[in-house]
């Protein structure tokens, strides 16, 4: 619905798009510890994951393998569960563990990455937790096809999905083009150029839920820490004038 209507409002003059501001994209999948990826180079997939139920062990029994998956009611969580009809997960010896809720999936994660255990399972970026531990996404092994992933992909009782790949986010500044005309160069100058990667954020977040911090007190770090990144974004008399206020 949203790049519908973001497509219709720009089609119609009513609203500018600026720079994509997440600029490799909000992205959702399946993710192992960067551990376990070190220690077994050759796991890059969600097939090869699948070939070793033994280096993820299913809590409740060790004799499987677990894909953990989020809670219900969520997207990701009805997508997780087909991609795991779809690849083979039961065949495979493994189950799909339903953690109950986002604490749950969280803490699933911190539990195997503190005990240096084997974990894969969903979760998505930008997010603090993957600021805080160290994940690699796993890849799909097929190409995105959006057919497929509207027909199957996301419908929780459609009997026979496909492999997928699963679609980034994209993640983009909007004004409204009474604004634009409005703001002058030096604001959509810095808009149209505004842009940083998951990494940044997600170190970012981790930062400011490690240290329970406000909004500003995130701004503040994050123009202390990243200048090289931010001074872009912005004319050289602006960089000495949010230098001298920090």
């Amino acid at each position: 619905l949203l790049p519908d209507v973001v497509k219709r409002g720009i089609d119609e003059g009513k609203l500018v798009g600026a720079a994509v501001a997440l600029s490799d994209g909000a992205v959702q999948g399946w993710w192992i510890p960067k551990y376990i990826a070190d220690a077994n180079p050759d796991i890059k997939t969600i097939d090869d994951v699948l070939k070793h139920p033994e280096l993820f062990p299913d809590p409740e029994d060790k004799s499987k393998g677990a894909v953990h998956n989020g809670p219900q009611g969520w997207g990701g969580t009805v997508v997780t569960g087909q991609l795991y009809k779809a690849y083979g997960g039961e065949a495979a010896n493994f189950t799909l563990v339903d953690t109950g809720s986002a604490a749950g999936l969280d803490g699933s994660i911190a539990k195997a990455y503190e005990r240096k255990e084997g974990w894969v399972g969903y979760y998505w970026a930008p997010t603090a937790l993957l600021g805080k531990y160290d994940m690699v996404k796993l890849e799909h092994g097929v190409p995105y096809d959006a057919a497929e992933w509207k027909r199957c992909n996301t419908v929780a009782d459609c009997p026979d999905p496909k492999k997928n790949d699963w679609p980034k986010d994209t993640v983009q500044t909007l004004v409204t083009k009474s604004f634009s005309e409005r703001a002058g160069d030096d604001v959509m100058g810095y808009l149209n150029k505004r842009a940083w990667t998951n990494d940044t954020v997600n170190k970012l977040m981790a930062w400011m839920t490690d240290n329970q911090a406000s909004g500003d007190d995130g701004a503040k770090h994050f123009l202390e820490e990243q200048e090289a990144l931010w001074k872009d974004w912005v004319s050289p008399e602006a960089v000495e004038k949010i230098k001298a206020a920090l």
